[in-house]
């Protein structure tokens, strides 16, 4: 099950980098278009980002948070998850602030240019990130090592994206994270809570 939500975090974070591109590539034609090509160029990049974009964006920030406190990496330990955690906060504002509103042909096309080609460039120093693990620890990491969740923990992150996206789909009109946004928020309060009771059982053991 961890391989399994490792594996949807790099799919939806690879989804999410070529959907920045291919808006790059979308909104450059439409702004040197004219008339209906360029009304229809518009639409092609509206649709990419509502239907793919967003989807993949949530997927990738969700699974990603979860595999940092499921496992012994936790939120705050280490240097590069911090980075990795405050560059995905960045990209989500930029997709909400600067590209949806300016998909249209009354937009600013440059500036929905420098944003998409932003954000692929930070998805691809995330990865790089993930990869060389820079940093070391941060002065905030506890001593010992955490525990990694149980299977099921991480069979349901899996199941969380897709329960959200068919909550949009089907009930709310459109996508919102409204459950990985409640796990995300309430997952590390529980932790801590489990945690500061295995701490307390030890010390009551000794």
């Amino acid at each position: 099950m961890r391989k399994l939500l490792v594996w949807t975090h790099v799919v939806s974070s690879t989804t999410w980098m070529c959907m920045a591109l291919a808006l790059f590539a979308v909104v450059g034609y439409a702004s040197a278009a004219v008339g209906e090509q360029r009304r229809h160029a518009f639409e092609i990049a509206h649709l990419l980002d509502v239907e793919v974009l967003q989807f993949a964006a949530t997927t990738a920030a969700f699974t990603g948070l979860m595999l940092s406190g499921l496992t012994p990496w936790g939120y705050f330990r280490h240097w590069w998850v911090l980075l990795k955690f405050g560059i995905t906060l960045i990209q989500l504002y930029v997709g909400i602030f600067v590209l949806s509103p300016n998909l249209h042909p009354d937009g600013s096309a440059a500036l929905t240019r420098v944003g998409a080609l932003l954000m692929a460039s930070a998805l691809a120093c995330q990865v790089w990130l993930s990869v060389a693990k820079p940093g070391g620890r941060t002065p905030w990491a506890s001593a010992g090592r955490l525990p990694t969740a149980p299977p099921w923990a991480f069979a349901a992150c899996l199941a969380v994206p897709f329960a959200d996206y068919a909550l949009g789909e089907f009930l709310l009109g459109q996508s919102i994270p409204l459950m990985s946004l409640l796990l995300v928020v309430c997952y590390p309060v529980a932790r801590r809570i489990a945690g500061s009771s295995r701490r307390r059982k030890a010390v009551a053991a000794r």
